[in-house]
């Protein structure tokens, strides 16, 4: 092994990297900022060295990209990528829960059930909430490969949700559609059914974040009614 690359100077540098990472999901480097490294470096305590091979990294993952004399530029979002996002999410995760139906704890239902039941509706801990029945759903399918996408996908539906800022009236409808999910699975209802109310949750998801990112990039342009009919259409038509 050569002498840089210790053991625990590659430890440092991937908890640099997960550190990074985590702030672009969470939105608080946000989208369409520009970072410095050497602010970076400052800000974690290391040289300009690990902070140039984690956003090396981060660039590959699509999370931002550097600009030649101008900095690290933090890649926006574009209704594109929300379109794009939503519309793997509607296909594979019914898949991955039908998947999932045989190996899932009751115990583990019933206690999301109650807390979907139990908790106030506060933005971030319904968000935390939200991801963690959908991943809990895919994450017992049994197929690595859906597992490492859709993780991949959900870092990426976090920056969407935070960065819409949904509200609490979105909240308190997704809180309902999650108890119908899991009543359906607790029940053990045909899988078919249970996958229908997954979709339709995803769909009211999908068009609420549409609804927000076709407002910010095309709002200020032209009347929104018409042309966004136009654009979902458009999108639509791609699925």
């Amino acid at each position: 092994m050569p002498r840089n690359a210790s053991p625990n100077k590659k430890s440092q540098k991937n908890t640099l990297y997960l550190a990074l990472k985590e702030r672009l999901i969470n939105c608080i480097y946000p989208p369409g900022s520009l970072l410095n490294e050497m602010q970076l470096a400052e800000e974690f305590s290391v040289s300009r060295t690990p902070v140039r091979e984690a956003i090396g990294r981060l660039e590959m993952d699509g999370y931002v990209r550097v600009l030649p004399k101008k900095g690290i530029y933090v890649t926006d979002i574009s209704l594109n990528d929300v379109h794009q996002i939503f519309q793997t999410r509607i296909e594979i995760e019914p898949l991955a829960m039908k998947l999932a139906v045989p190996h899932l704890s009751m115990d583990e239902l019933l206690m999301f059930r109650k807390r979907f039941t139990d908790e106030e509706p506060d933005l971030a801990n319904a968000f935390r909430l939200d991801t963690a029945m959908h991943l809990f759903l895919v994450e017992h399918c049994g197929n690595r490969y859906i597992i490492e996408m859709m993780r991949k996908l959900f870092d990426d539906n976090t920056r969407i949700v935070i960065a819409s800022k949904q509200n609490q009236v979105q909240i308190h409808n997704a809180k309902r559609e999650h108890l119908e999910i899991l009543n359906s699975l607790i029940q053990k209802d045909d899988p078919e059914k249970t996958a229908q109310l997954l979709r339709v949750h995803l769909e009211t998801c999908r068009r609420a974040a549409l609804d927000y990112f076709y407002s910010m990039q095309y709002a200020p342009l032209i009347p929104q009614t018409s042309q966004y009919m136009q654009e979902l259409s458009k999108l639509d038509s791609l699925a």
